[in-house]
């Protein structure tokens, strides 16, 4: 019988220290928060199809980096030595947006805009949503560094959001990133209100010449001469603008189809998934949930809104300047926010809405890679003066 008791003690010991070890012991509630918070990014991911590809790899992070553990095991993305730290690297370092724009400049076709040079200053308007987004965050007593990572949310972009935030804020990322990404996803819902509240009926019937045809040698062109022009201008965007524009001329020279197919498909994917899943695993409650988080998705929110007014309202103002036959239809305002395509989609959808033989897009995706690069302007500019 003594025997049998030291064993039953002796498992039950055993038993105690194990489950110590388990989640369930080291579960709070801020886990469980985050939790939902993932798994609400992957029903939104599967069943309204709000950028699945960026959704899921983040949903699924952000249930990885919630699962609660005893601190010390090497398993959390913040413990160094741990896989996750290691993955993370190209985060904190700013190594994956660069790829991630190598890739977008590999699937990008900039001729709406070389067609129609004017829809640039479309995307430029739009970035008031950033410098807007900044000066209410410094009246909010962020500092500066932390305002200028948190207002590049507002060109709902978001490895621009990562690489800006990783120089300035690296301990904001987790939440920038997050709420970039959000917004990025939600373009078709908070769009729509603000395109309607801000123009008329008449205004939306607006058609717009065809785009010119241009030719391949523009195209080839167009990339060298933007990448000079916008890195001498901000030397601090190299990273982002030097590889979107080298992704653009991989796709447009003719000669290097292999390369553009990598970086625009195996490339990008697995970027996206490690950038993904590891900006996911950053949420982790006991770092994450602060004031400061919840203060930035609000900040994310009114940037998102104002770059999208601001876009939209621009056109309106440049009407003004313009003889019939040349106007711009305004709901192509929108597109100037750097959501490739699915801003430019917006714009779509909400023509075809009071006009279905009015078709957008194609004076829509001029604006949005437009935003592309102003965003990244933006981001240098900030880093700049900032860093």
């Amino acid at each position: 019988m003594e025997h049998s008791g030291n064993f039953l003690s002796f498992v039950g010991e055993h038993l105690g220290e194990f489950f110590t070890y388990t989640a369930f012991a080291n579960l709070t509630a801020g886990h469980l928060i985050m939790i939902c918070v993932g798994l609400l990014f992957i029903y939104l991911a599967i069943t309204k199809e709000y950028e699945p590809l960026l959704l899921i790899p983040i949903g699924f992070g952000i249930l990885v980096g919630n699962i609660a553990f005893t601190p010390g095991l090497k398993i959390g993305i913040y413990e160094t030595g741990s896989v996750l730290n290691y993955l993370y690297f190209g985060v904190l370092q700013g190594v994956y947006p660069p790829l991630i724009f190598l890739g977008i400049g590999a699937m990008t076709d900039f001729s709406a805009l070389i067609s129609n040079p004017k829809l640039m200053l479309i995307g430029a308007a739009a970035q008031f949503g950033i410098f807007g987004a900044y000066a209410i965050a410094l009246l909010l007593g962020f500092s500066p560094s932390e305002a200028g990572a948190i207002a590049i949310i507002g060109g709902a972009d978001g490895p621009t959001a990562i690489f800006l935030s990783s120089k300035l804020a690296p301990e904001l990322m987790g939440a920038i990133a997050i709420s970039a990404y959000s917004y990025m996803a939600l373009v078709p819902v908070i769009q729509p209100p603000i395109m309607r509240l801000l123009t008329n009926k008449r205004e939306r019937l607006i058609r717009m010449k065809p785009p010119r045809s241009v030719s391949k040698t523009e195209k080839v062109l167009f990339p060298i001469i933007g990448m000079l022009l916008t890195t001498f201008i901000v030397p601090s965007g190299l990273p982002l603008l030097g590889m979107l524009f080298f992704g653009n001329l991989l796709k447009e020279s003719g000669v290097t189809k292999r390369l553009a197919d990598t970086a625009k498909g195996p490339l990008i994917d697995i970027v996206t998934i490690l950038i993904g899943l590891t900006v996911g695993a950053s949420t982790q409650a006991t770092t994450f949930l602060t004031a400061k988080s919840v203060g930035i998705f609000a900040l994310g929110a009114a940037s998102f809104v104002i770059a999208t007014t601001a876009g939209v309202l621009f056109v309106k103002f440049f009407n003004l300047f313009l003889k019939e036959g040349n106007k711009i239809n305004p709901l192509i305002g929108n597109s100037g926010v750097s959501a490739v395509p699915d801003s430019a989609r917006v714009s779509q959808v909400i023509g075809l809405e009071y006009d279905k033989t009015n078709h957008l897009l194609m004076h829509a995706m001029g604006p949005n890679v437009a935003g592309v690069i102003g965003s990244a302007v933006a981001a240098g500019i900030l880093l700049g003066f900032l860093s």
